[in-house]
């Protein structure tokens, strides 16, 4: 049987709700780690888009102490990497998760490591890929990101392992995200893509969108296309699932500025 080809891509929750409980895990890498189908699965973070910084990597291990379901490891790249053989240790996890930061520096910094070409091959071989913010649009052909400014540029080289755009933190007030995103699909700038808000998770299987799961009441997944005039462009809700986690949300599991 060939094996499943499969990405989970979040929008993780910047703001959680004043005066509820802050859990260790979040509910959206717990499905990711499901989405493996093993009793013990070996789950690897990859901070590049933080810097590899410590605190992301601490707060992960910190995540998964006393799980009996996950085997947590990181990568990282910075000043150079922490295993010796980057391809094998890859091929051998069943969840490769990415968090937020900036996804332009991530895309450079993988590509001068060939994780680019690495990361295709362990997705085709099986491994789930997932991740938040920038861990989302990295597997796109793109997005918005404020990697630049707050402008919000789009990028379009992303890895293309899904060829559509992917818009994070749709619903952040703190930045027009939602009207970006609109007008660069409707300009031609984004090819169609989905779209996240926070605490929300797209799960791919080959290059198909099969479900959107959320963690927070009212939050949504969005299909975003150009619309029958042109310069315009269509917001279409998609169904959602709503999933929930009896653990408590770490801040680097799904999070990370929004880049």
């Amino acid at each position: 049987m060939a094996p499943v080809r499969q990405i989970f891509a979040v929008s993780g929750i910047l703001h959680p709700s004043p005066g509820r409980p802050t859990p260790r895990r979040s509910a959206l890498i717990e499905h990711a780690i499901s989405l493996t189908g093993e009793p013990v699965a070996k789950v690897c973070l990859v901070p590049t888009a933080t810097g590899d910084s410590r605190t992301v990597i601490d707060s992960f291990y910190a995540a998964f102490e006393g799980a009996d379901f996950a085997v947590p490891s990181h990568l990282q790249l910075f000043n150079q990497p922490n295993v010796d053989d980057v391809f094998a240790f890859l091929r051998a996890q069943h969840l490769i998760w990415v968090p937020g930061g900036s996804v332009v520096n991530l895309l450079a910094v993988w590509r001068a490591h060939r994780l680019d070409e690495m990361l295709r091959e362990c997705w085709e071989a099986g491994v789930v890929l997932g991740g938040g913010s920038a861990g989302s649009l990295c597997w796109h052909v793109g997005g918005l990101t404020d990697s630049f400014s707050d402008r919000l540029d789009p990028v379009n080289d992303g890895l293309r392992l899904l060829p559509y755009s992917n818009g994070v933190h749709h619903d952040l007030s703190e930045q027009p995200r939602r009207s970006r995103y609109l007008d660069c699909v409707a300009s031609g700038q984004l090819p169609a893509g989905y779209a996240t808000d926070d605490g929300v998770g797209l799960h791919y299987v080959g290059t198909e969108l099969v479900e959107a799961v959320s963690t927070v009441p009212g939050a949504g997944a969005y299909r975003i296309e150009p619309g029958d005039r042109p310069g315009t462009a269509v917001e279409r809700p998609l169904p959602t699932r709503s999933i929930v986690t009896t653990q408590a949300e770490s801040p680097v599991a799904d999070r990370g500025a929004p880049r």
